[in-house]
């Protein structure tokens, strides 16, 4: 019994250490474990690893074997066996469904591959036929030239780096700085020269992100050419590995830079524009579409560079789909706000400083944010309306008004004679027409009915302007020349009195007033008074 538990315990080992020296080509993990395993120094048998690549004699798949292997570690391309599949019917990485495909490193090289052919599995017809040529991109003709030259003390070691290796990252260094200075000047001239075209002026503003944005644009090329020059020096796997992958990652947050300072200066062409259109609507546009885009930026920005030290993101936006849907339920007063935040900028109802009338609310519009809108009432009180509301009430929006109309009863006292009612309400008319602002061709001046304690003088009037303060100073100088016309016909206005009347009172005269209708003395007083309306300067 002890026998065949040793047994047990010791086949797993046993069948390990066999699977270490046969080839195996069943599934994507054991072709790639064939491949480079038999090309280690202490179990370099090429012509096994050789058989990972199908169509091929076997020198040739030999020369294309340790070509691959070369190209994987001149990349600082590690394999990380834990994520390769073992499952031998593996299929679609990328989109494949009609094929078993298998991409090694689907972000940085994809061109590499294994697929399945009857029952096993070999670098793909794709990878092998471009293998020489990304050996010769990654390892150019200069390299083993640079290599015979290299004297015998240049392969002396300093700190495990031979000596050329130094000279040639210092070199690299340097010509790296003067194309960083070279390429920024042309890059920002460029950029303004775009700039100009589009915009038709000089914008200091926009020159100086302009400047900044020719920053991380020169880095760029500075980097894409380590990325591309330093496999040349042949450091081996480990030292690649983390060279090319803070090369990778300096890459993409110049990226990400590089955007943000693209959706800053597209937002400053965008203010510009909009500074010189009617509405203000779209000025407040500017930083809704900055903080958008801003993120969006971000977002992608870090789930690439998460890709690049080998988090899975496709995992990562399953969850954030789960969860942003679990989120979504919860605030959906959030996305109605945000939805009604897109219609109104789509309708545009109103614009910043309007005055509208939303509902209860009355005032005037200074911000339209991502959730709400901000509306001053006249008492400088402010509401916050959420946009979902405002977006299915009905809005008055007394800002796209032509004019502003002005609409009230003058009240006289019943024992006016009918003369000084004509009078006066030819001399109201003569003030309107004379009043600088109010429409001339559109008013009414009319005796209207009759109240209970007054003859109904009806004025119907429009404003031009539309600025609250300038209507009410209008109003202020219409009531005073309307006044000053009443006292000097010697027109009294009503209130609400009950007049009781004596037939007979002894040595008591009436009280009614005495009414002066010579109409030669009417027409002097009504021409003085829009005389001296005219004459008189608004109060600023």
């Amino acid at each position: 019994m002890k026998r065949i538990l040793w047994l047990l315990v010791f086949i797993p080992f046993l069948s390990n250490a066999q699977d270490s020296t046969r080839v195996d080509l069943r599934n994507p993990y054991a072709t790639v474990y064939t491949h480079l395993y038999f090309l280690q120094e202490d179990s370099y048998e090429p012509s096994k690893s050789a058989k990972t690549i199908l169509g091929f004699s076997e020198e040739m798949a030999i020369e294309k074997a340790i070509k691959l292997k070369k190209i994987l570690d001149g990349k600082g391309l590690y394999v990380d066996f834990n994520k390769i599949s073992t499952n031998p019917n593996y299929n679609d990485t990328i989109g494949y469904s009609a094929s078993y495909k298998y991409l090694l490193f689907p972000q940085r090289m994809p061109d590499i591959s294994v697929e399945k052919v009857n029952n096993n599995w070999y670098y793909s017809s794709e990878t092998v036929s471009k293998i020489d040529k990304i050996y010769k991109e990654v390892f150019p003709w200069y390299v083993e030239e640079l290599q015979k030259i290299v004297p015998a003390s240049g392969h002396k070691k300093i700190f495990s780096i031979e000596l050329w290796q130094w000279v040639g990252i210092l070199v690299m260094l340097i010509f790296g700085y003067v194309l960083f200075l070279i390429a920024k000047k042309i890059a920002f001239l460029i950029l303004k020269k775009i700039q100009h075209q589009i915009t038709q002026k000089t914008n200091l503003e926009l020159n100086k992100v302009l400047l900044k944005l020719a920053h991380p644009l020169s880095l760029l090329l500075v980097f894409s050419f380590f990325d591309k020059i330093f496999a040349s020096f042949q450091f081996g796997l480990e030292i690649n590995t983390w060279v090319f992958k803070v090369i990778n990652i300096a890459i993409v947050v110049f990226w990400i830079y590089v955007f943000l300072k693209i959706v800053q200066v597209v937002m400053e062409i965008y203010k510009t524009y909009t500074a010189g259109t009617h509405g203000r609507l779209d000025d407040q546009l500017v930083p809704i579409l900055n903080n958008f885009f801003t993120g969006l930026v971000m977002v992608i920005g870090v789930f690439r560079l998460l890709a690049l030290v080998g988090v899975d993101t496709s995992t990562m936006l399953a969850g954030a789909t789960i969860g942003g849907l679990a989120f979504a339920l919860a605030s959906q007063d959030t996305v109605k706000n945000l939805i009604g935040t897109i219609m109104i900028f789509l309708d545009k109802p109103f614009h910043i400083e309007d005055w509208i009338e939303a509902g209860e609310v009355v005032g005037t519009v200074e911000k339209v944010g991502f959730r709400s809108t901000s509306v001053r009432a006249a008492d400088t009180s402010v509401y916050q309306i959420p946009n979902s509301k405002l977006s299915e009430i009905v809005i008055n929006n007394k800002g796209l008004r032509l004019f502003r109309r002005y609409h009230t009863n003058l009240g006289l006292r019943y024992d006016t004679p009918p003369e000084l009612i004509e009078a006066f309400v030819k001399g109201v008319r003569e003030i309107i027409i004379a009043h600088p602002e109010t429409r001339s061709d559109s008013y009414n001046v009319e005796f209207s009915g009759f109240g209970d304690s007054a003859l109904l003088v009806m004025v119907n009037v429009y404003f031009k302007s539309l600025t609250w303060g300038i209507e009410q100073s209008s109003k202020h100088r219409l009531h005073i020349a309307i006044v000053k016309l009443a006292k000097d016909l010697g027109v009294d206005f009503a209130f609400p009195s009950t007049t009781v009347t004596i037939e007979n009172f002894p040595e008591k005269k009436g009280l009614s007033p005495k009414y002066d209708t010579n109409m030669e003395r009417i027409n002097a007083v009504i021409a003085k008074t829009v005389s001296d309306f005219t004459s008189e300067n608004p109060k600023e």
